[in-house]
């Protein structure tokens, strides 16, 4: 029997919410987005799920660019810009810069605009190098945005920011609008406890950004949230601040521990994650900038045996009998090492992982219409008439 949509549900909610801000805007970092905005995002991502699974076509664009640079390895978040493009309407161009004049000393300002002639929206991940990726980011930025003053570009292309070297908004709003729909609804997170928590992983170097984002985002919920570390893991202070801050003003509570089953203890929601210590990444990111490699692989074997001395931080069955009823929800932006799995000792047991992995694979759905609601949210004036207006033409989405 074919679906009947009612998009109404979302657009009434939106109505009520001030984002008139995102227009024509940029996505870097969470908490430079009012709570209203916040909300924004969850309410089109879910109403542009809604229309698709209702077979309603979601295209705003006739035509486009959606220009990616990925300056890390990437799967999810690679697909997921680009699905969220073509749920839009776009057309994605990767941005090869082996293969673009950037190697032949092109500055930024000047890319920026050669690939910004046609395109709506630039996502970048930009992670490895502590003080490069986010700076990168708004370098593009100034450099369209003067572009399109100057009347070279017709448009300013938006940015979505698919991880830099503080945050990673579009994992870690997935997330959350995972959390919301396993505990039916926003209302019912306050006092839910969540664990970031580092685990062991038999490889070095992984970003700070999926911690960083969590707890920057997450405690405004007024949700308590847990960061577990082992001595001399830290994040960046700055973001700490923030969390502070965020779970202040809303009501939660954030707290730094040295001790991964004290994070545990009667949590709901675990995200046992593997990162790199916030000074070895500012090394590591001084040894690139000076070539200096002799140095970079010294710093590489140094912090594979500092994380060897913490391999009891993983995510095991007998910890998860600790957290809330035994059941509490396992978060992961994956790929996760998982013990006998894909690494000898890992991030998780692989019975904790397999028992959990149909919504570890939901959570991960989520990233395609979040990155979608950022743009969208950024490229039309009007959100909920448009909304409406997808709804009432009811495009067939796919003709079978």
């Amino acid at each position: 029997m074919e679906k009947k949509s009612n998009v109404k549900q979302f657009t009434d909610r939106l109505e009520k919410l001030d984002f008139s801000k995102m227009y024509e805007g940029d996505f870097f970092l969470t908490w430079e987005k009012s709570q209203d905005e916040i909300a924004a995002v969850f309410e089109v991502a879910d109403a542009l799920r809604h229309l698709r699974e209702n077979n309603i076509s979601t295209k705003i664009f006739d035509s486009g660019l959606g220009i990616s640079l990925f300056r890390d390895n990437s799967t999810r978040t690679r697909f997921s810009f680009a699905s969220a493009c073509n749920l839009l309407g776009l057309e994605v161009q990767d941005l090869d810069e082996g293969k673009s004049q950037i190697a032949h000393g092109e500055t930024v300002r000047e890319t920026a605009n050669m690939i910004s002639f046609m395109a709506d929206v630039i996502g970048i991940r930009d992670d490895m190098y502590i003080g490069k990726g986010n700076t990168y980011m708004h370098s593009v930025v100034d450099a369209v945005t003067e572009g399109n003053k100057a009347g070279v570009l017709e448009q300013k292309p938006t940015l979505v920011n698919l991880q830099c070297d503080i945050d990673h908004p579009t994992q870690c709003m997935a997330d959350m609008l995972h959390i919301i729909h396993e505990f039916g609804g926003v209302e019912n997170l306050k006092g839910k406890k969540i664990a970031m928590t580092w685990a062991y992983s038999p490889s070095y170097g992984k970003p700070l950004s999926v911690p960083q984002g969590v707890i920057g985002l997450m405690t405004r919920f007024g949700m308590d949230v847990s960061l577990a570390y082992p001595e001399g893991y830290e994040v960046m202070e700055d973001v700490v601040k923030v969390a502070e801050k965020n779970a202040a003003e809303n009501g939660g509570s954030f707290t730094v521990t040295n001790d991964m089953a004290e994070a545990f203890k009667d949590a709901d929601i675990v995200y046992p994650k593997s990162w790199a210590p916030f000074k070895a990444m500012e090394e590591r990111t001084e040894l690139y900038g000076k070539g200096d490699f002799d140095g970079i692989k010294a710093l590489e074997k140094r912090l594979l045996a500092q994380n060897a001395e913490h391999k009891n931080w993983t995510c095991s069955e007998e910890l998860m009998k600790t957290t809330k009823d035994g059941k509490a929800l396992y978060l992961h932006c994956l790929p996760a090492d998982i013990t006998g799995v894909s690494c000898e000792a890992g991030e998780v047991d692989a019975t904790v992982f397999d028992r959990y992995r149909d919504p570890l694979y939901k959570e991960a759905s989520f990233k395609p219409y979040i990155i979608a609601a950022m743009i969208f949210l950024a490229k039309v004036k009007d959100p909920v008439k448009k909304l409406q207006e997808l709804e009432e033409t009811a495009k067939v989405r796919q003709n079978g």
